[in-house]
């Protein structure tokens, strides 16, 4: 029989582009059918509106039934419903890949026409041909990364640049502020350190004045008690506000964040958005230190900080 094959293809807008899945009009026929095309699966469909038979050539191993049944649609836009069903009535899964498909029938719905489709069955290869394929397939995949891994290398490293940049142009006003903010929390918790101190010395000048020149120890006794018990119960209540036991340093930190925080606030400094910028640096700058090291290119980031 002879077959006359006419290749179509889509015009978008104005011929601005080829649009891709291969198809042909055959003599006319209502059946689904599937054959195999150097090695991928070409199923022939007929569209309702255009009233041809297109060809759909698919690749088993990554096109999805959701992917075939969005290109059917776009090849004619009078398909309005496009679903997969397996013989037994249950809907195929749109994520489903085509290869799990054909192996076994199934039907096709497309607006109310329902086809039976019976993929041919497709000649398993024996062990010893199949173990020849894999180690090509292996050699191939080899010299295709030895010829582009280079090229592939240089340009991942230019878009890690071009990233690192444009980070640091964002970070930059932040980091300013950032500083800014920094030392108006540490003077104020320096002062506060100090008025701390001055307090505590005025306290004790008090004290030693009112027990020398005022009264005697033995009306002070009682007082000094008292003034110890309530800093006793101070420190308490500051453990169970906090949680932690009054440290001084631990303190002192604390009230730096309170103060840093309340000028940041006042001052519109995105802490969020500063410590996310800071994190995609820091990832920026250690994928581009991975990359820069071809030893560690195939290690995964822990055992490279483990080796570290």
């Amino acid at each position: 029989m002879l077959w006359i094959k006419v290749w179509l293809w889509r015009n978008a807008g104005a011929w601005r582009g080829w649009e891709g899945a291969p198809y042909s009009t055959l003599v006319p026929s209502d059946e689904v059918t599937i054959n195999y095309r150097h090695g991928l699966p070409v199923i022939t469909l007929m569209l309702p509106t255009r009233s041809e038979r297109c060809q759909f050539t698919v690749k088993p191993v990554v096109t999805t039934v959701g992917a075939f049944l969005q290109d059917v649609q776009r090849e004619d836009k009078g398909v309005e419903r496009a679903e997969v069903f397996a013989t037994d009535g249950s809907k195929v899964s749109h994520a489903t890949l085509m290869e799990i498909l054909l192996m076994n029938d199934f039907k096709l719905v497309i607006n109310n026409t329902e086809y039976s489709v019976s993929p041919p069955v497709k000649d398993k290869l024996n062990s010893e041909h199949a173990t020849e394929m894999e180690d090509i397939k292996s050699l191939v995949h080899r010299l295709f990364v030895a010829l582009h891994l280079e090229d592939h290398q240089i340009r991942k490293e230019r878009e890690l640049l071009q990233k690192v940049d444009h980070l640091k142009e964002e970070l930059l006003p932040l980091e300013q502020m950032k500083a800014r903010i920094i030392n108006s929390a540490d003077a104020k918790t320096s002062r506060l350190l100090w008025v701390g101190l001055a307090l505590m010395s005025t306290q004790g000048g008090a004290l030693a004045w009112l027990t020398w020149w005022v009264y005697s120890w033995d009306i002070m006794e009682p007082v000094t008690y008292f003034i110890t018990y309530g800093t006793a119960m101070a420190f308490y209540a500051y453990f169970v506000l906090t949680k932690q036991d009054y440290i001084y340093p631990h303190a002192k930190d604390r009230q730096f964040l309170h103060y840093f925080y309340r000028k940041s606030k006042k001052q519109h400094f995105n802490v969020e958005r500063y410590n996310k910028l800071k994190d995609d640096l820091a990832e920026a700058e250690e994928s581009l230190r991975r990359l820069r090291q071809p030893l560690h290119l195939r290690l995964p980031i822990q055992e490279i900080n483990d080796k570290d």
